[in-house]
């Protein structure tokens, strides 16, 4: 399939669910760009090779006037900074490395994640779609500053990578939040494997903004992975309450 049809198939699935920001990993779409993708949908993507890794962040035609700042830190991070009724949201796309890869490719993504979240004031939202290519399981023993009890499965070396995130960062792994049969929390289906890699996160302090998120079944926008999506209701400044659709999806 190419860019330009996954582009299409993007902007009409978040114009059928009616999502404003989506956050996408492993386009594999070369170079540092941002171009429209049909029905007022906005796609900002940066890649080095058209063979792996790449991120990027989809935006609905009533948030584009709004983005005050875009960075691409790696093909594995990259982050945008809106203005919304003066309240300031920060949106990072993230794709880890997965379990096979060398510690120190692993390390260099916690590293460019942790320099992106410390570049951003206290004061602002945040809020993290990813691919983190770990399980940090279900149950929250021990970590209940961080995550919910709906996790899937064991947690794995990489999963315990996005708690430590999480602590560090005061940070809430969404996902886990939310009581959802199995099929609504399993994020990537492969044969027989059903497990949950993609996370959404934000603020520990800005949890109470968000009131769901789930796996979207009945989507083929991607083969293996399944979309996650959360609702925020951002509490601005001028006392209005603004709705926004987040939206974590894996090509």
């Amino acid at each position: 399939m190419t860019a330009e049809w996954k582009g299409r198939e993007l902007a009409d699935m978040m114009e059928r669910r009616k999502v404003d920001i989506l956050c996408v990993q492993e386009t594999r779409w070369k170079g540092s760009k941002a171009r429209s993708i049909g029905a007022g949908f906005k796609l900002i993507y940066y890649g080095v090779d058209s063979k792996r890794n790449g991120v990027g962040l989809v935006l609905n035609k009533e948030f584009v006037r709004n983005v005050l700042e875009v960075k691409t830190v790696s093909d594995r991070v990259m982050s945008l900074k809106l203005e919304i009724e003066g309240v300031m949201l920060n949106v990072v796309s993230g794709y880890a490395p997965q379990v096979g890869w060398e510690l120190e490719e692993k390390e260099r993504f916690w590293s460019e994640l942790d320099e992106v979240m410390e570049s951003i004031p206290t004061g602002e939202r945040v809020v993290i779609g990813a691919d983190f290519n770990g399980h940090v399981g279900e149950g929250n023993t021990g970590d209940e500053e961080v995550m919910g009890k709906f996790g899937v499965k064991e947690r794995n070396l990489e999963g315990q990578m996005v708690v430590d995130f999480a602590k560090r960062m005061d940070m809430a792994v969404v996902n886990t939040y939310f009581q959802k049969r199995e099929e609504h929390r399993v994020t990537y289906k492969s044969g027989g494997r059903r497990t949950q890699v993609d996370y959404i996160l934000c603020r520990r302090g800005n949890l109470k903004e968000i009131s769901d998120c789930k796996v979207v079944v009945r989507e083929s926008v991607a083969r293996q992975h399944r979309m996650v999506v959360c609702r925020m209701t951002l509490m601005v400044c001028k006392k209005k309450r603004s709705k926004i659709e987040m939206e974590e999806d894996n090509q």
